[in-house]
């Protein structure tokens, strides 16, 4: 079976990785049983350290937004460059 794919990076995610569930509308923002996407669970930290739940749910709610977002645009510009099992710290949160 193939490894699943990041959609915002856009890496496979290889079996041995951290990976974690999105909610692309916040739980605490009315999400708890709307849509999820599977993500490398370094790129998971890197939206909620980029972005506020608000954000999230007001503005950031679709993979396609979150790409937009400058921050996650530069980060996912680093990111496509490294290996599927690649695993970092994440910067300081933005808030």
């Amino acid at each position: 079976m193939d490894d699943p794919i990041c959609p915002l990076c856009l890496r496979s995610i290889p079996a041995n990785v951290a990976q974690s569930k999105h909610h692309l509308i916040p739980k605490l923002k009315g999400g708890k049983t709307g849509e999820t996407v599977l993500l490398h669970h370094l790129c998971h930290k890197e939206i909620h350290a980029s972005l506020t739940e608000d954000e999230l749910a007001r503005d950031y709610h679709s993979i396609d937004a979150l790409r937009q977002h400058p921050r996650i645009a530069k980060f996912i510009n680093w990111i496509k460059k490294r290996p599927a099992d690649f695993n970092s710290r994440v910067p300081n949160k933005r808030r």
